[in-house]
């Protein structure tokens, strides 16, 4: 069974956006398309795919503004513009501030596919490496967490809270299986309050989140609001 690769295409050409979505499907590769770059940045908050593509002119802004969101945000996620060649002097300034890559418009498709391909044996799919809920996002390289654009200072066990409700997103993780994985593997027993005490000074430093819930007399559950 073939493994669906994400890929978010910034296109406000629905010509153009259908032809490449339904080219890349039978090579594994599930693409999503946004036609505004503020639709797109709202989707890439709450999740992250292997790969993005972006074209220069859209809308609301030229592609170089996500391109720089994504750098500040998403450091390792890559990115290919894609632009016409009357920008392409344009683009190349956009390419210097943090592209991958860049195809000039009108592209055969296979070129398209080559250079993703290419792309993605550099990088990876570095999609595993961000976890998210709502505004809530981690990165495990880093060890850094966002709340939307602010960054959040947790203590290592907050930390290790986190990334465990996160690993585990629309699935309820018991109180017993908290304690046992972050606490009681060192050796370290503790009583279920301090749990219920790490749990609340959590919540406050992630301002509230309505995507952390609990699950009364059993555990705690992430799960996307919308």
């Amino acid at each position: 069974m073939m493994i669906k690769m994400d890929i978010y295409y910034v296109e406000d050409d629905e010509d153009i956006a259908q032809a490449v979505k339904e080219y890349l499907a039978p090579w594994g590769y599930r693409v999503s398309v946004f036609p505004t770059v503020a639709g797109a940045r709202q989707a890439l908050e709450s999740r992250v795919p292997a790969l993005v593509l972006v074209d220069w002119n859209m809308p609301d802004g030229n592609g170089d503004a996500l391109c720089r969101w994504i750098r500040s945000y998403r450091r390792e996620l890559p990115v290919i513009f894609l632009t016409v060649r009357d920008d392409s002097r344009d683009m190349v300034s956009g390419f210097q501030d943090g592209a991958d890559d860049y195809v000039v418009k009108p592209f055969e498709l296979d070129v398209l596919l080559s250079r993703i391909r290419a792309l993605l044996r550099r990088t990876g799919d570095v999609s595993g490496q961000y976890l998210s809920c709502d505004a809530i996002s981690l990165d495990r390289n880093r060890m850094q967490v966002l709340y939307g654009s602010e960054e959040i200072g947790l203590s290592p066990v907050e930390y290790e809270l986190l990334l465990l409700l996160l690993q585990n997103k629309g699935k309820t993780v018991t109180r017993e299986k908290l304690l046992e994985r972050i606490w009681d593997r060192n050796g370290n027993y503790v009583n279920d309050n301090t749990l219920t005490v790490t749990m609340k000074r959590l919540r406050e430093k992630l301002h509230q989140p309505v995507c952390l819930k609990t699950v009364r007399s059993v555990g705690y559950r992430m799960e996307d609001s919308e």
